[in-house]
């Protein structure tokens, strides 16, 4: 614990632009539990790395992430927002766990297993020990919750494994982590293919809203949004599109799933599709111009990068420096 607070840890990668779904499952509910941590959350660029990345577009990103921390609501006095490749904890901790992790349990991990088939001429030893690193990110903060998808629960258990193992060898020297499980953010899915999640990697632009997107471009992938034969507006797995449009329209106005019903009852897929359309555009529009004065101000978000990566270094100091005293590193000269 912080000052009191259970210590919350998340984090996004630079790589993609971020989509409704990301805003709605992940960022949205960022915000609403700020008070209630001792929060870090981390554009992960060292995780990007593992893919092939132009140097230029990488910073590009990685800045316009951190930036949309802070648009969405994030405050960056009361929340560590920071680069991960700025807090050289990450690195150093992610070495040490990797002389306590098996290759067996590395080899177990359906996304190391799922990105190889994807990247066959690149499979590197760092897109091996992804989940360890990720490890490092977590426990360096002794963070007592992660909120995590489906996706990454494997990870989050290599986690807890690796801090057990090394606890039973030296002692209570990390936080066995937890699954956050607050409320929950709207998991949100491909406007093309409701059976999948929307996605900054998608190959079709028309499934996913992203941020940025100005309101003609939202309304127009509204339009084109895979619905069904029915041609009623109802909330049931048998209309996973209009499930998929409710889900949104629910989260972005707080009406519930059976209000959405009655309102639409008696009409069309096209007047429902644009009222989502245009729903969402009311959510993107504080969300964008705030973004956009916070490009202007490079000065304040200089200094909000400064200071968190500084706030960040020190709470992870204090990790690390107790890892390499049990293991037996030479301490160092003051």
């Amino acid at each position: 614990m912080l000052d009191g607070k259970k210590v919350l840890f998340s984090g996004m990668q630079a790589t993609g632009n971020l989509t409704l779904g990301n805003y709605l499952g992940a960022l949205k509910n960022w915000v609403s539990i700020a008070d209630d941590y001792e929060t870090f959350y981390s554009v992960v660029d060292m995780h990007s790395i593992t893919i092939r990345q132009d140097p230029a577009e990488l910073r590009r990103r990685a800045r316009t992430l951190l930036t949309l921390y802070i648009a969405a609501g994030l405050d960056p006095e009361k929340n560590c927002i920071y680069y991960q490749s700025h807090v050289s904890g990450h690195a150093e901790l992610a070495w040490i766990l990797n002389c306590f992790t098996y290759m067996g349990e590395l080899n177990r991990m359906t996304q190391f297993k799922d990105k190889a088939a994807k990247h066959a001429d690149n499979i590197n030893a760092g897109l091996f020990t992804y989940p360890v690193l990720m490890a490092a990110d977590i426990l360096l903060y002794q963070a007592d919750v992660v909120p995590v998808g489906i996706d990454q629960m494997q990870h989050l258990e290599i986690t807890r494994d690796i801090a057990q193992r090394f606890n039973a060898i030296y002692g209570d020297v990390f936080t066995i982590p937890e699954v956050y499980l607050g409320k929950v953010g709207a998991k949100i899915m491909s406007l093309q293919d409701p059976a999948r999640k929307m996605s900054k990697s998608d190959e079709n632009p028309n499934g996913s809203i992203y941020l940025m997107d100005d309101p003609d471009t939202v309304i127009r992938k509204f339009k084109r949004a895979v619905t069904d034969s029915e041609a009623c507006v109802r909330y049931c797995d048998e209309q996973p599109g209009i499930h998929n449009l409710i889900d949104i329209y629910c989260a972005c106005t707080g009406r519930t799933p059976e209000e959405t019903e009655k309102e639409f009852d008696g009409k069309g897929y096209g007047d429902f599709k644009m009222a989502v359309g245009e729903a969402v555009v009311g959510v993107l529009k504080p969300l964008q111009e705030r973004f956009a004065d916070l490009q202007k101000n490079k000065d304040y978000l200089d200094g909000i990068i400064k200071a968190n990566a500084e706030k960040a270094q020190y709470v992870s100091n204090k990790t690390l420096r107790k890892v390499q005293k049990k293991i037996g590193f030479p301490e160092r000269v003051r």
